[in-house]
C-alpha cells in the first residue's frame, strides 16, 4: 500500500520511476506519464510538482464530489499568485458568496442573451484582420485575440487593449503553474500582478461610484447593503482567477479542437458542410484536450485511503481532468479525435460544486469562432512546414497553430 501526500509523511513509500518524472515530461507530453499513472498509482505524490495527483476518471469524480471528505485545499503557487479567498480554493458559505458573486452573467440563460452581441463583432473584427490566403498562425492572430477581448470586455476591461489581456493570462499563468516554487516564476506572475492592480484599482474607485453593466461593476455592487460594496481585496483573488483560467480557456480550446479536426480532414469536411456539427466537435475537443489540463484539488479533513493509497489529513490533491478524459476504462480510444464518440460527459470543465462558472460561456465562445472562421475560409489545413505542438500539464492547448488559409468565403 502506498501513502501519498509528500515527504512528511511518516511511512511514505517512494517508487523511482514515480520520482523520475520531470516537469518537462509533464508539460511536453504528459500522456505517457498519465497513462502509467492510471494503471498504475491513480493517486501518486510526484516529488518534481510537489503534489498529489489524482489520474483516473472515477477519482477526478469521486474526490470532485464528495464534500463530506474533501474540502478547498491552496498550494503555495495558488497562494502566491491569486491569494485569498479565491473561488478555487474555499468551500461553505464563503465559496457560496463567491459563486453568488460571479455566476450571474455566466449563467446558460444569461450567456445566451448577450453572447452574439457581445462575441459575434469581435470574431468578425479578427477574422477580417487574418490574411486572405496563406500562412497564418492561429493562437496568436485569431484563437487568443478573441478569448482575451470577449471576456475583457464582459468584465468591464474595454479600455484594455488584447496584446495586454493575452500578457496578462500568460504571466499570471507562469506564476500559477510553477508547483515546483522557482523564483523566476514568480517573479513574472508578481510584476503582471501589480500590473493589473494599477489599471483596476481606479476602476473600482469610479464603479463604486458611478454602476455600469460590466462584471467589475456587479460583483461590486450586487447582493450588497445599500450604499456599500464589496472591498477590492475580496473581489481580487477571483478576478485573479479568472483573468488567468476565464481567458485561456475558450481560445486554447477552440485551437485544440481545430487541430483535432485539421488532423481529420474528413471530419472537418463534415463540419465545414454542416456547421450544427460545431458543437459535437466543441465537446469532443474539450474531451480531447481540455484546456485546463490539471486543477487545483482537494485535502481530506482526516486520513482517507483511495485507490490504496492512505492519503493524509490536510494534504493537497491535483485533480488531472485532462487525464480522466483520457480514461481508457471510459473512453474507447481516448487518445482518437472522433465527434462521432458515444456521449459521455467530459470533465474539462471539473464537477461537483466547483464546476468552472465559465462552461456555458466558453464553448459559445469557441462556437462563434470556429463558425465565423470555417464560414470564411471553406478550405484551411495544417502547414506541411511548420509544426503545431501542444505544451502544458496544467493548462494544455497548442502553443501554435501554424496552417494554410485558401480562399476566403
Amino acid at each position: 500500500m502506498r501513502a501519498a501526500g509528500g515527504p512528511a509523511d511518516t511511512g511514505l513509500m517512494s517508487e523511482q520511476w514515480l520520482d523520475e518524472i520531470s516537469v518537462d515530461q509533464l508539460e511536453n507530453d504528459p500522456y505517457p506519464v498519465f497513462e502509467r499513472l492510471r494503471r498504475e498509482a491513480p493517486i501518486a505524490w510526484i516529488p518534481s510538482v510537489q503534489a498529489n495527483i489524482a489520474s483516473t476518471w472515477q477519482e477526478c469524480w469521486q474526490i470532485a464530489s464528495d464534500f463530506d471528505n474533501f474540502g478547498g485545499t491552496t498550494d503555495p503557487a495558488n497562494e502566491h499568485v491569486f491569494g485569498q479567498p479565491n473561488i478555487l480554493s474555499v468551500d461553505g458559505e464563503l465559496h457560496a458568496g463567491l459563486r453568488a458573486m460571479i455566476d450571474p452573467q455566466l449563467r446558460p440563460r444569461a450567456v445566451r442573451q448577450y453572447i452574439e452581441d457581445l462575441a459575434r463583432p469581435i470574431v468578425r473584427e479578427v477574422v477580417a484582420g487574418l490574411p486572405e490566403t496563406g500562412p497564418a498562425e492561429l493562437m496568436a492572430q485569431y484563437f487568443e485575440p478573441i478569448s482575451v477581448r470577449a471576456l475583457g470586455d464582459l468584465l468591464g476591461f474595454k479600455d484594455v487593449d488584447s496584446g495586454t489581456l493575452r500578457h496578462w493570462f500568460h504571466d499570471l499563468s507562469t506564476g500559477f503553474a510553477n508547483k515546483a516554487l522557482h523564483p523566476e516564476g514568480f517573479a513574472v506572475s508578481d510584476a503582471v500582478s501589480a500590473e493589473i492592480r494599477a489599471i483596476v484599482d481606479p476602476k473600482l474607485a469610479r464603479l463604486s461610484r458611478e454602476p455600469d453593466d460590466s462584471s467589475l461593476s456587479h460583483w461590486l455592487h450586487d447582493g450588497m447593503p445599500e450604499g456599500q460594496t464589496r472591498p477590492p481585496e475580496y473581489i481580487y483573488p477571483t478576478l485573479f482567477v479568472i483573468l488567468l483560467g476565464g481567458q485561456q480557456e475558450p481560445g486554447h480550446g477552440a485551437g485544440s479542437t481545430l487541430l483535432g479536426l485539421l488532423s481529420n480532414p474528413d471530419q472537418l469536411r463534415r463540419v465545414g458542410q454542416e456547421p450544427n456539427l460545431i458543437p459535437k466537435a466543441i465537446n469532443e475537443g474539450l474531451r480531447w484536450c481540455a484546456p485546463i489540463w490539471t486543477t487545483l484539488g482537494r485535502s481530506p479533513y482526516r486520513d482517507v485511503e483511495r485507490a490504496g493509497t492512505k492519503i493524509a489529513a490536510g494534504s493537497h490533491i491535483l485533480l488531472a481532468y485532462g487525464s480522466a478524459n483520457w480514461d481508457e476504462t471510459e473512453f474507447e480510444r481516448p487518445d482518437v479525435f472522433d465527434i462521432d464518440r458515444a456521449q459521455h460527459p467530459h470533465m474539462a470543465f471539473g464537477t461537483g460544486q466547483h464546476a468552472c462558472a465559465g462552461s456555458s460561456f466558453a464553448p459559445n465562445l469557441m462556437r462563434i469562432a470556429l463558425e465565423e472562421l470555417l464560414q470564411a475560409y471553406p478550405r484551411i489545413e495544417l502547414d506541411p512546414g511548420q509544426e503545431s505542438s501542444m505544451w502544458g500539464w496544467i493548462f494544455r492547448g497548442p502553443r501554435e497553430l501554424h496552417v494554410r488559409l485558401t480562399v476566403r468565403g
